[in-house]
């Protein structure tokens, strides 16, 4: 079974200029083209977990796995090179299935032109699991860090948040070639993607960045899935609880210097909207801003994997 899909996908993997020595032997060889640095990142995805196989196309679930991880090159804005995919796959219908999650990832890494250079098949009695490794190059700019904000940054966002569960988990675009023009033309201090919810997320950048994040709740962009999701449920969360803590939005979150902030809020250079949602500021930890203007604690929530 595993010949025969290293010979589909022989047959089905594009030429690509970076690829010296491709799928079928111990590993991969590129030609990076003088890249200085690399970006590297693995994210790994299970049935049951991140999706489940019996509620869904099966190409969804592997563009969803491709599409994490593009989605991390975009929060260091990254162009991608490469990657190599590892599955252990269930011993009864893998075959099938391992070309279908291959049928997903396949578009996309054309889209970002992305070569799949290889990786490793196992299988097993448990469900599927799903593991991207991609290499990025950074842009002259630098790679963009969770690390570098200021206080008195500004706190910008891409899109709208909460309520991805209805399906965007699965159908998300990872903000690549947004990460990079903005990185390019614009002036940005720290920037992260939100994969685990926006005030988690956001806490984790002020904690790199040594400060604090102040939100101005009112501002933060709610999208209509999340209202759904708000009067779909009976624990009685609100639209704005989902938005910040629902996760895998995937969208970006930066600190931008003031006067930079307030140019990007202007100009609107992307297809979605960019909006300013709170600062940076001197104290640790995460705040929520009052009528008032006094500053309130605000609890970090989202998606974190327990272990015992």
């Amino acid at each position: 079974m595993e010949q025969a899909l290293i010979d589909w996908l022989r047959a089905r993997l594009p030429a690509h200029p970076l690829l010296t020595l491709g799928i079928g032997d111990d590993a991969a060889v590129l030609d990076m083209g003088g890249a200085a640095e690399c970006v590297v990142t693995v994210d790994a995805l299970m049935d049951g977990v991140d999706f489940n196989l019996q509620e869904i196309d099966r190409c969804r679930a592997g563009r969803k796995a491709l599409a994490v991880n593009l989605s991390d090159l975009a929060a260091m804005a990254a162009e991608p090179l490469a990657g190599v995919v590892a599955l252990v796959l269930p011993k009864s219908g893998g075959l099938e299935l391992a070309k279908s999650l291959y049928e997903g990832m396949l578009p996309l890494a054309e889209k970002y032109g992305l070569v799949i250079a290889g990786g490793d098949t196992n299988s097993w009695h448990g469900p599927l699991v799903v593991s991207v490794t991609l290499l990025g190059r950074v842009t002259p700019r630098g790679a963009l860090r969770r690390g570098g904000a200021k206080i008195g940054d500004r706190i910008l966002t891409t899109g709208a948040f909460g309520g991805s569960i209805l399906g965007r988990h699965l159908d998300f675009e990872p903000r690549v070639a947004e990460a990079i023009l903005l990185n390019e033309r614009h002036e940005l201090h720290a920037g992260i993607d939100v994969s685990d919810g926006l005030s988690l997320d956001l806490g984790r950048m002020a904690a790199e960045s040594g400060c604090g994040a102040v939100l101005d709740l009112d501002k933060i962009p709610i999208a209509e899935d999340a209202r759904r999701l708000a009067e779909q449920s009976c624990d009685g969360g609100t639209a704005l609880d989902h938005a910040l803590s629902d996760g895998e939005d995937f969208e970006l979150l930066l600190a931008v210097p003031p006067a930079e902030a307030a140019r990007l809020l202007v100009e609107q250079p992307l297809a979605m909207p960019i909006t300013e949602i709170g600062e940076m500021v001197a104290e640790r930890g995460l705040w929520r801003r009052t009528d008032s203007g006094e500053k309130c604690p605000l609890a970090a929530r989202g998606w974190q994997h327990e272990l015992d």
